[in-house]
């Protein structure tokens, strides 16, 4: 018959064909972001975003109820405490392993350190320019200590990334230090910025450190040691090199919780990114603060913001892209990365 030849058989052209689905790719051809992506992400997201609102309320708080900087260390390193209860249940030692306790107690005092120093450094020095030259200082620091300790390159588009976020933060903060004022408020300023780039060296020491600590729980670990040693150093220190207040407005009280929560959010964040990230893109990354801090500094604590500080954020915006454009990869979920 007519209808049964094969050039008269209609059927697959009048039925309507199934709608087609593309073929899942095997497991070995799927992709998933790299361990670079992944720290540098997290150093931007969970480090340095919420990290730009610390010196802005750190300075609110100073500036309602003159809150020393010891103090708000203090209660700082209370919100680290409860992290005791997370090893206790995992039944972890709380100070670490006896083998690398040792190094992670001087991981916590460099951050002590580092965190004190900056909160002084915010008392007398606009926040902005604070964390310029914390950041600036901490990723000029790290590269070089990766390139000496750890014999860590870095490609061209990273030290391109590196050199341009670097001189974006030259630009904010050099014609604040060429204007400085002259007698008492003048030597206060310039102690401020030594202060701030204290804070970046022992940053970058403690960054460094913390790379060198393999063990299980290490990030609970390190953040209630930070709480613990902080504690032991701040508390003598205040009693007697500042004098003591207690609040009595909520302002005060307000401002110290959300730098509490926002630092501790920031400090987990920046110890998981530089275990996948080389330190000193992820200190690069994390200068993103001082375009948040500069932000608020004119916003909320109107504060003048200089027409350089905005060339200057600028600048470090575009060094982030380049350096966050260069390290975003995906990687083959059946291959072991290198």
């Amino acid at each position: 018959m007519a209808g049964s030849h094969p050039y008269f058989n209609l059927s697959d052209f009048t039925q309507p064909s199934p709608p087609s689905t593309p073929p899942s790719l095997p497991s070995h051809q799927r992709c998933r972001p790299s361990n670079a992506t992944k720290g540098l992400l997290m150093a931007l997201l969970g480090g340095g975003l919420p990290a730009g609102f610390v010196g802005p309320f750190s300075r609110m708080a100073y500036q309602a109820s003159h809150l020393p900087s010891l103090e708000l260390l203090i209660c700082r390193c209370l919100f680290h405490l409860p992290i005791a209860l997370l090893l206790k249940l995992r039944g972890d030692p709380l100070l670490g392993p006896p083998d690398v306790r040792g190094r992670a107690c001087l991981h916590a005092l460099l951050n002590v350190l580092s965190i004190g120093c900056a909160y002084s450094a915010v008392q007398v020095v606009p926040p902005g320019n604070a964390a310029t030259v914390r950041k600036g200082s901490s990723t000029v620091c790290s590269a070089l200590l990766a390139l000496c300790l750890e014999s860590q390159g870095l490609s061209g588009y990273d030290w391109c990334g590196l050199l341009g976020s670097t001189l974006g933060l030259i630009i904010i903060v050099g014609p604040g230090l060429g204007t400085l004022q002259e007698g008492t408020t003048g030597l206060y300023t310039a102690l401020g910025y030594v202060l701030a780039f204290l804070s970046g060296l022992a940053l970058s020491l403690g960054l460094l450190v913390y790379r060198s600590l393999n063990f299980p729980s290490c990030l609970p670990t390190v953040a209630f040691l930070f709480g613990l040693v902080g504690l032991a150093v701040s508390v003598p220190a205040l009693f007697v090199l500042q004098t003591p207040i207690l609040p009595n407005d909520l302002l005060s009280w307000t401002c110290v919780g959300a730098v509490g929560i926002l630092a501790l959010v920031s400090f987990v964040c920046v110890s998981y990114a530089v275990t996948k990230a080389h330190p000193a893109l992820v200190c690069a990354v994390l200068h993103s603060e001082v375009v948040v801090a500069l932000m608020l500094q004119y916003y909320v604590l109107y504060e003048k913001v200089a027409p350089s500080d905005i060339m200057g954020a600028g600048v470090v915006l575009g060094s982030i892209a380049i350096i966050t454009a260069q390290n975003l990869s995906c990687e083959r979920e059946g291959q072991v990365e290198e």
